[in-house]
This record gives C-alpha cells, sequence and structure tokens, in this order.
C-alpha cells in the first residue's frame, strides 16, 4: 500500500468519505492503489507522498487548473496580497476591480456578485431568481451542486438525476420542503422541457442548465430553451462552473450566442483558487438587496486576485484557443489508437475536455484496467481529460504513446475475456464508504 492510501485509511476513521469531494474519491479511479495525496504540483506535474511523478491527465484539479498547477504570475500576485493583508474589516478594492471586467466581457449583464464556490454561487443565482420571480418550482439540466433544491428531485423519482450526474443519490437529510418542485429535463430534448410547462401549475419560475456538457447543442437547443423561458416568464440561468473561460474566452454562452438572465462562474475563472460569480441582468441582480445574501469569506481578497491574473492571462495568451486544439489532438490520437488495436470507443465533451469511454458492457473495468497500467507509466489518468496551458506537444505525444501500448493491453485482455487488476473496479455511483 502506498503512502497516499495508508493516509486515507486513517483520514477515513476521522472525516465521513475520507475527503470533501466525491470527485477525489480513489474509488472513482483505482481503489486501494490511487495516489489519493499530493505532496507538490507544478505545471501539469503532480509529486505523491512516495515523492513519484506523475503527469496529471485525470482533471487538472477537477477542471479548475487551466493554466495549470500553481502558476508563477499568479502565485506572485497572491504573495503581494498576502503582504498587504487578505482580510479586513474594509472592503478589497480588487472585488470591484473583477466585476467590472467580468461585465466588461459579458455586455448583456449589469451587476455581479461572488462567493468562493460553484455550489454556493448556484444557491445565490436560485435564491436572487426566486425572489424575482416569486415562484418556487426549477427546471434543471445538468449538474448544479450538492445542496437541497438539486437533491430534492430526487423525492419525487429518485432516478431524476441518473442522467444528469450520477445514479442513486440519496436524499436523506434533504428538506421535503422541496420535494415535486424540482423538474428535470435532459439536453437536446426541447419536448422535455415543453413538457414541464404543459402541466396546470407548474409555478416553474427558473431553468438552470450547463449550456454543454458532453454533446454540442443541436438543432438551435439553446435559443429554444431562451424561447420557453421568455414565453413563460421564467428566469434562464446558465451555469458555467465547468465550461466557463475554458473552450470560449467569456464562457460557451457567448460562442452559441444565447444570453441567459443569470450566468454562474467558477473552477478555472480563479484557476483554482476559491472564487465564483454570478452575473446578471441589473433589474434581477438588484434584488439581491431584498433578500439576505451574504458571508465573510466571500470578501477576501485572494479569491479576486488569482481570478484578476487567470482572466488577464486566458485573453492575452489566447489560451482557450491553445488547450482546445489539445483536446482536438488527444480526441484524434484515442480514435488512431483504438483503430489500430481494434478496440470500440466513445468520444465525447468540449475539445478542451476530452471524455473517453470504452463500447463494451465493462466500460467501468476497462476504465479501471487502463487508470492501473497508465499510472505504471507515470500517468494520472481517466475517462476525463482536462487540457491546460501545461502541456506541451511533446507530452501529448508522451501520453498517447503510453495510451497505445495500454490499449494493446486492453485488446488482449478482451480476447482472453479478463482484466488483472490489483484491486476492485472503480465506483461509477456515489457510495457510502467505511473506515
Amino acid at each position: 500500500m502506498n503512502k497516499g492510501q495508508k493516509l486515507l485509511k486513517k483520514a477515513k476513521k476521522i472525516i465521513p468519505g475520507g475527503n470533501q469531494l466525491l470527485s477525489k474519491r480513489s474509488e472513482m479511479f483505482l481503489p486501494d492503489y490511487w495516489p489519493a495525496y499530493y505532496k507538490k504540483a507544478k505545471g501539469c506535474k503532480v509529486w505523491d507522498l512516495n515523492n513519484k511523478v506523475y503527469y496529471d491527465f485525470a482533471g487538472m484539479g477537477v477542471t479548475a487548473c487551466v493554466l495549470g498547477y500553481s502558476d508563477d504570475d499568479i502565485n506572485k500576485a497572491l504573495i503581494q496580497g498576502l503582504k498587504s493583508g487578505s482580510m479586513c474589516t474594509l472592503n478589497a478594492t480588487e472585488e470591484v476591480d473583477l466585476a467590472k471586467e467580468l461585465l466588461s466581457i459579458h455586455k448583456w449583464s449589469g451587476m455581479a456578485k461572488f462567493c468562493k464556490s460553484g455550489g454556493e454561487a448556484c444557491m445565490v443565482a436560485i435564491r436572487i431568481a426566486r425572489a424575482f420571480t416569486n415562484k418556487n418550482s426549477i427546471a434543471f439540466c445538468g449538474y448544479h451542486g450538492w445542496h437541497d433544491w438539486y437533491l430534492a428531485t430526487n423525492m419525487s423519482n429518485s432516478k431524476n438525476l441518473d442522467k444528469q450526474l450520477l445514479p442513486g443519490l440519496k436524499t436523506k437529510g434533504v428538506s421535503n420542503s422541496f420535494k415535486n418542485s424540482i423538474k428535470p429535463f435532459f439536453y437536446n430534448d426541447i419536448n422535455s422541457l415543453k413538457k414541464l410547462f404543459r402541466k396546470k401549475n407548474n409555478n416553474i419560475g427558473i431553468i438552470i442548465m450547463e449550456p454543454m456538457r458532453g454533446v454540442k447543442p443541436s438543432n438551435n437547443f439553446l435559443k429554444q430553451v431562451q424561447s420557453i423561458a421568455k414565453k413563460n416568464n421564467a428566469l434562464l440561468i446558465f451555469d458555467e462552473i465547468t465550461s466557463g473561460f475554458k473552450d470560449n474566452y467569456g464562457g460557451l454562452h457567448l460562442k452559441f450566442k444565447v444570453n441567459p438572465d443569470l450566468a454562474i462562474f467558477g473552477k478555472s475563472i480563479g484557476n483554482g483558487y476559491p472564487i465564483s460569480a454570478i452575473i446578471g441582468r441589473k433589474e434581477i441582480m438588484q434584488v439581491a438587496q431584498e433578500t439576505f445574501i451574504s458571508s465573510t469569506m466571500w470578501t477576501d481578497r485572494l479569491g479576486f486576485i488569482a481570478a484578476k491574473t487567470t482572466l488577464k492571462k486566458l485573453k492575452q495568451l489566447q489560451i482557450n484557443k491553445k488547450i482546445s486544439i489539445y483536446g482536438k489532438i488527444i480526441k484524434k490520437g484515442w480514435r488512431e489508437i483504438a483503430k489500430k488495436n481494434d478496440i470500440k470507443i466513445g468520444i465525447s465533451g468540449q475539445d478542451c475536455i476530452p471524455v473517453l469511454r470504452f463500447d463494451y458492457p465493462n466500460n467501468m473495468e476497462i476504465l479501471t484496467y487502463f487508470t492501473q497500467e497508465m499510472l505504471k507509466k507515470g500517468f494520472l489518468a481517466g475517462s476525463q481529460v482536462t487540457t491546460n496551458y501545461a502541456y506541451n506537444h511533446k507530452i501529448i505525444k508522451k501520453y498517447l504513446k503510453s495510451a497505445d501500448i495500454v490499449f494493446k493491453k486492453i485488446r488482449t485482455c478482451l480476447e482472453v475475456g479478463k482484466f488483472p487488476l490489483k484491486g476492485k473496479i472503480k465506483h461509477s455511483t456515489f457510495r457510502r464508504l467505511t473506515g
């Protein structure tokens, strides 16, 4: 057992689930053998507790670090911010600077508010939208956090979230007050949304969705959603916590030319530092002053500094274009090595966040084996790659060369009908963990 797994075993005895984020659990990658903890992260390299060095092709901080880990320019700006004091009785000027910058990028918006995490930002956006519309029911598509309002959809149907995020999410501890008010619809299926509004007394005042996750919008899907929102006096919220400032500077809604009433950003706007933002039309955002939304740590200056520096680099270096090119190279590479090794695969996701699946009934077993074998070759790897500015053509070529070798092994395993896994198959659902 590596040092990371030894520490994780101790952690599970004093931290429920062992850590704070489902997406970082070892069980989601390689149960009992994933390095679990890091000592250092720089660029796209990660040093584990055994001082082994890996290239990160498994998510780059759950899609947050678009510039790469420990970016020198951000570090320099943050150190100066620390020396000047990160928290004070008075407000940080960088908060106003960041608001101005976001509003200048998104001409359709008029005001901005800030939090620390994506889940918080979704909560704030929902509160503001409910206050503005005076309606409680929500139509949603995609993933929008762990909070009561979102998970409550599984109270009316335990499978409502199965095609949105993860199957099997439980509602234990969730308030019954939201029951029957949170309605799912499905991406590129406009009829699934129309049906919700056809129901009598639907009371839907909010449509919240990710503008894109796995597949691109078809048949003007986003514009159709926007039209339904306007027709029914509902507010349209685009959750760009994952998609924002990656494939396109400012977010995918600008690329698709569909403006929402509110938009939410997080993750990459601060390159992994705690900062999230809600922007929207002025008349809507003003309602935030009529409901209590307030938190001390939202005023910490470091998040604002990180975001300002990140946005500046993204724009000046046109990083969005570069990482999309990297993603296209990876997608093309997957197709070529799959064809070479006679393996059936599926590819989805934004160009900058390519997603791989093996088109076999035991997809999860094959992915676990892929992770296991890539780890031996010095790569943190899974089904999803988050491209970033720290990658280069040489590193990507090295990744694809290693993946080719592993694909050849997968071909052999498929033929014999057995995959030599050291541990268990990775989780594909939320599960309770024990120490």
